[in-house]
């Protein structure tokens, strides 16, 4: 990921996504801050393991995310056109404050923390922001934002993402 050209205010992109959109089966639309269609969320139904499609309005299927089996750690798996693209595992666990990276299958790696099950947090590349999530901005209930903030950030990874570490922090839980 490049930086945004020197002086180029960044662009911001919002995405609303729904609270609870793991029910397998479930579909549910993400919407940009207009209210338009941008992403489908597709819950598989009668899977062995968790798999989530990340669609856009067209239906293609984009990002396919799918929990890992047989890891020792919980582990979240991220992939394009059935190729891998990145996996998300638990770093560390402070009081307040929850871990996890990413890492993408070029070594890349970012960093997710924050206050995951209050959605409160950031994914960071080299200490950059690329996305920020979080309810403040919102009224609705039971929704949360995907704010990309770089300009050649890939919003359906950071979703994805958000998406993902969400799930395994309510597995920690025991939020099945």
């Amino acid at each position: 990921m490049q930086p945004s050209p020197a002086g180029a205010p960044p662009r911001s992109r919002k995405y609303l996504v729904r609270d609870r959109i793991f029910g397998i089966g479930d579909d549910y639309w993400i919407e940009d801050e207009h209210g338009h269609h941008a992403f489908l969320v597709d819950g598989k139904a009668l899977r062995l393991r968790e798999t989530f499609e990340l669609k856009d309005p067209e239906r293609r299927v984009l990002i396919t995310i799918r929990k890992k089996m047989l890891a020792l750690r919980d582990t979240m798996t991220i992939e394009r056109d059935d190729q891998p693209l990145a996996t998300i595992k638990r770093r560390r666990l402070s009081l307040l404050r929850n871990h996890y990276r990413v890492e993408l299958v070029d070594g890349t790696e970012l960093d997710v923390s924050g206050k995951i099950l209050d959605r409160e947090f950031a994914v960071e590349y080299e200490g950059e922001l690329l996305a920020e999530i979080s309810r403040r901005w919102l009224t609705v209930c039971d929704t949360y934002a995907v704010n990309v903030v770089r300009e050649d950030a890939d919003p359906p990874l950071l979703i994805a993402i958000a998406v993902g570490v969400i799930r395994l922090a309510e597995r920690e839980r025991g939020e099945d």
